[in-house]
């Protein structure tokens, strides 16, 4: 291994891990409750989804050019690509937020009433645990996807693990490129297994 570059993959490690977990927490404390405005709002799915579905259609670097002149969230550097990976990850979220809620077994939902419920109380305590399997799977894809995304930041000065995939494609240097491939395949890897344990845990809690 070359001198270094063990610390430099740990650094841009870190820094890919920064802007995805930053990415992913705002997308998911916009999408999940947006997505719970749109199961009592009908009439909004169809714009807002529409606007989230032309938003991922958008090609990554399109979508960082696009955002770099627009004054307070552009510019060069990760809070462009943060905001472009928010953009990204809401779909999938709100998505299957919606769908889990919608899917909730209306007879469910009405004996909840029956029984006195309020509506925060039927949301809370009937319609978000049932349909929670539903939304994770929703972050779930968002967050791989967010995690290989984020190594186009590198293209606009955002850091990560792009880094070594753009300075190894410029150099032609399979040793670069792999030192950005391998750790961000890991990450999803991990992350798409981790997040798809507690996805089956919660599926057996509400078997039974």
């Amino acid at each position: 291994m070359r001198p270094g570059l063990f610390d430099d993959i740990l650094d841009l490690t870190s820094q890919h891990l920064v802007l995805v977990l930053t990415a992913m927490t705002i997308a998911i404390a916009i999408g999940v409750p947006l997505g719970i405005l749109l199961t009592r709002r009908p009439r909004w799915r169809t714009p807002v989804l529409g606007i989230a579905n032309v938003l991922q259609t958008i090609p990554s670097l399109a979508l960082f050019g696009f955002l770099i002149p627009i004054p307070f969230i552009g510019g060069i550097g990760p809070r462009t690509a943060i905001v472009a990976l928010i953009l990204y990850a809401l779909l999938p979220i709100l998505r299957n937020t919606l769908a889990g809620i919608l899917n909730v077994d209306a007879a469910v939902r009405e004996s909840a009433v029956a029984m006195g419920m309020t509506a925060m109380q039927v949301l809370k305590q009937v319609e978000l645990p049932l349909a929670s399997r539903t939304i994770l799977a929703g972050i779930r894809v968002a967050t791989v996807t967010t995690i290989g995304t984020a190594t186009i930041a590198a293209a606009i000065g955002g850091g990560g693990l792009g880094v070594f995939i753009f300075r190894g494609v410029a150099s032609v240097d399979t040793v670069q490129i792999l030192a950005g491939a391998i750790p961000a395949a890991l990450i999803a890897l991990l992350s798409d297994g981790g997040l798809g344990w507690i996805e089956r845990k919660l599926s057996a809690s509400h078997s039974y």
